[in-house]
């Protein structure tokens, strides 16, 4: 089910309805019962892998919490990755990997031979096996003591706001929420609605209609030239980000209309200063993930510099490999990786030249400068991202100076527009909508937006909400287009 569908629109109210006005002890039933029905809106059948490795994890995690004995609970612990991974690898990777392994024999002239699934992935895969297996690794860990409840933590695993595109909720702070008794709140459900609607805003007004002309240049770019591209990149930067920030803005506000609380997955990404704080800022949920249960134990940045490299490199191979089953994920996921060892490499020239150059005596132009480096080379990563394949990404990149002379006269400006497949309004609207999106964020530097308007009177925080809803329905794409993540 999606979030921008009218499908949604119906079960939203009837489950917060019923929500409030069942007995508390019966809530976890209805969450329950939502959850599955939500997920089962896709693919009735899949949901046979999201129950069987939540019983799983329920048994490893009652026995780890019984078990001292290191050998044992080790063994728990491998058991719930194996069936958790196991899940995971065949129905997302098992092609890939297959394809990959007769390439590399078919060099040597080695026969290979494997049958192909094609299965359809499962949705929100990636999002509840990582899940489930930080409830393991924090019992195994000794830092979260096993739910006894079996239908909390089948909630735990299935909560519907987050359950296909996350957040990707640690135990320790959804668990002991889902056990709570919270009352309707007039100013709490206000405000979740505030954020629902923002997000919806965010995912049809922007991101759809960006979506519109990336698909147009990227569905054939071999037929477009450098200023069509960069442009397609810089929509398809904004596009992802309205995308899986708007799911995320939905999701944490209906979480918040029942009293519960998600956490932040996104924190104006686009103004950090460094690619390092890029993934402090973006989709924060999975590269706190990857740094709490995988970099750290690696030994994190407390190695010699030669492990520490590797270190970043395994973590972001496997970031870009969580991410789809494609060599243009690996691809994008491994570029990241280089940008932060690049930085520590020319961290001590950077800060050479910046004092050189008296950058340092104006802090505003030198954030400005950081913020647009970041920029530039979060959307080149963003090319191997979005490509179809490996293929249309290396056109792309060597192509991108391309063509830039036809901007010389207004002609060669009115045909640029011409490749989008829109009109010149809705293409400057695009643009509107990006500078709009950016001044809303200046705005957000030092708090929310919404605490922002609770402040003002009001009749001009009804304004602003009228004027919203009018946007929304002049300017969105209501054609309930899938969310990005959802492949994942």
């Amino acid at each position: 089910m999606l979030f921008n569908s009218y499908h949604f629109l119906i079960f939203f109210p009837i489950v917060t309805t019923a929500y409030f006005l069942l007995p508390f002890r019966f809530r976890w039933i209805l969450l329950l019962a939502a959850s599955y029905y939500f997920y089962m809106a896709w693919e009735p059948v899949y949901a046979v892998l999201l129950i069987s490795s939540t019983i799983v994890d329920y048994f490893v995690g009652i026995l780890l919490g019984r078990t001292q004995t290191k050998r044992l609970r080790l063994i728990y612990l491998c058991l719930s990755i194996a069936v958790n991974l196991g899940f995971l690898f065949f129905f997302k990777y098992y092609d890939f990997f297959g394809s990959a392994l007769g390439g590399a024999l078919g060099y040597f002239s080695l026969p290979f031979h494997l049958t192909e699934t094609h299965f359809l992935l499962p949705v929100g895969i990636s999002f509840y096996t990582f899940k489930e297996l930080s409830y393991t690794f924090e019992i195994y860990m000794g830092r979260f003591k096993p739910e006894k409840h079996f239908g909390i933590f089948a909630l735990y695993v299935a909560y519907f706001p987050q359950l296909v595109a996350g957040p990707i909720e640690r135990p320790y702070n959804l668990i002991h929420q889902l056990k709570e008794n919270f009352t309707f709140d007039y100013a709490r459900v206000t405000d979740g609605l505030k954020l629902m609607a923002w997000g919806m805003f965010k995912k049809v007004a922007i991101a759809d209609r960006l979506a519109i002309m990336v698909d147009t240049i990227y569905g054939n770019p071999r037929n477009h030239e450098g200023p069509s591209l960069v442009i397609a990149t810089i929509f398809f930067a904004f596009q992802i980000y309205c995308d899986f920030s708007g799911y995320s803005d939905i999701a944490i506000g209906a979480a918040k209309i029942m009293g519960i609380n998600l956490m932040i997955n996104f924190k104006r990404p686009y103004f950090a200063k460094s690619v390092t704080e890029f993934w402090r800022r973006w989709h924060i949920s999975l590269s706190s993930w990857f740094r709490d249960y995988l970099y750290i134990p690696l030994g994190g940045n407390r190695v010699s510099i030669p492990r520490w490299y590797l270190n970043i490199l395994i973590v972001f191979f496997l970031s870009g490999l969580w991410h789809g089953a494609n060599w243009t994920f690996i691809i994008w996921g491994l570029l990241h990786g280089f940008y932060i060892m690049a930085s520590r490499l020319l961290h001590k020239p950077t800060s050479w030249i910046i004092k050189t150059i008296h950058l340092d005596k104006t802090p505003t132009l030198l954030k400005t400068i950081q913020v647009l480096i970041t920029f530039i080379l979060v959307s080149f990563g963003w090319i191997f991202f979005r490509a179809e394949n490996l293929s249309d990404a290396t056109h792309i990149v060597t192509h991108l100076s391309n063509g830039w002379h036809s901007l010389s006269n207004i002609a060669g400006i009115k045909s640029v527009f011409s490749e989008f497949g829109v009109t010149k309004v809705q293409f400057l609207l695009g643009w509107g909508l990006i500078i709009f999106l950016i001044y809303v964020q200046m705005i957000q530097r030092k708090k929310s937006i919404r605490l922002i308007l609770s402040e003002k009177p009001s009749w001009l925080r009804w304004s602003v909400y009228y004027a919203l809803l009018i946007a929304l329905l002049l300017f969105g794409v209501f054609t309930e287009n899938q969310f990005i993540y959802f492949q994942f």
